[in-house]
């Protein structure tokens, strides 16, 4: 009841009427200034800015023209291997002795390559039309390698021309030597076939793997070159792995897709 008539009391006769009334503290008018600021930036930045994506797929390292099987035109047997796998040679060049009931046959090289897998050994019975070696259409091992990238088909369309691509080598240890740097070179519009994609690299086992989440597309992708270093190309870090490149060797590829305006995904 006491602290009834002094609230009273009080409210009758106010003696700080004549006293400036504090409507924030300056902590407040902090807050409120820091709000506005980044407020001020965020929408500054959907105006202006962009975001970046990335998408990531299987690659392999190649000379950029891929390989070819060679096939024995003659059923018979194996008498001689006379390439060794590894080894550059010319178009017409003799790769198997084949015995046939007609007598012995030489099988040659289509194209001029490099033999990066040989199939028959001395011996063994082979059919006609059976796959004897397997060749990387190169003509010179000093030739430039690509990286073909298979992409997932749906991401296709958002790779622009000449974006940048780094390479998880897997020869190469990435905390030590860092990403193989590259830009898009061109894209194949159309899916492949684990059979067309086994065509062009010589290997029906790739074919599979690279297609066992559907069908993808291919991307050739150009390594920057750097003369000083050892490989002879770019790395993210400054001279990179001290030693060669070889192809065929797998990689993980990530790709910059076209940058995004944020506006388009912030506003309604």
């Amino acid at each position: 009841m006491q602290f009834r008539q002094q609230a009273l009391a009080k409210l009758q006769s106010p003696e700080e009427l004549d006293l400036p009334v504090r409507f924030a503290r300056p902590q407040g008018w902090l807050v409120l200034f820091v709000t506005v600021v980044v407020m001020a930036a965020a929408s500054v930045w959907a105006v202006t800015g962009s975001v970046s994506s990335t998408v990531g797929a299987p690659a392999i390292l190649t000379h950029g023209q891929g390989s070819y099987i060679l096939q024995s035109p003659v059923a018979g047997q194996v008498t001689a291997v006379l390439a060794k796998q590894g080894k550059q040679l010319p178009a017409d060049a003799p790769v198997l002795k084949v015995r046939t009931a007609e007598g012995e046959t030489v099988v040659r090289t289509v194209a001029a390559g490099r033999v990066t897998g040989l199939a028959a050994t001395i011996g063994q019975i082979i059919s006609t039309g059976a796959n004897v070696a397997a060749i990387e259409k190169v003509a010179r091992t000093e030739d430039p390698l690509y990286a073909t990238v298979y992409v997932p088909a749906e991401n296709a369309a958002s790779i622009p021309d000449k974006a940048a691509v780094d390479l998880t080598v897997s020869s190469v240890p990435t905390q030590e030597y860092g990403v193989l740097r590259g830009h898009v070179k061109s894209v194949d519009r159309s899916a492949q076939s684990a059979q067309q994609i086994a065509a062009f690299l010589g290997d029906s086992q790739l074919g599979e793997q690279f297609t066992k989440d559907g069908r993808p597309v291919a991307v050739l992708v150009k390594l920057d070159k750097k003369a000083s270093t050892e490989s002879g190309y770019k790395w993210s870090s400054a001279d990179g792995p001290p030693f060669s490149l070889t192809s065929m060797t797998m990689a993980d590829a990530s790709i910059r897709l076209a940058d995004e305006r944020p506006v388009d995904w912030l506003l309604p």
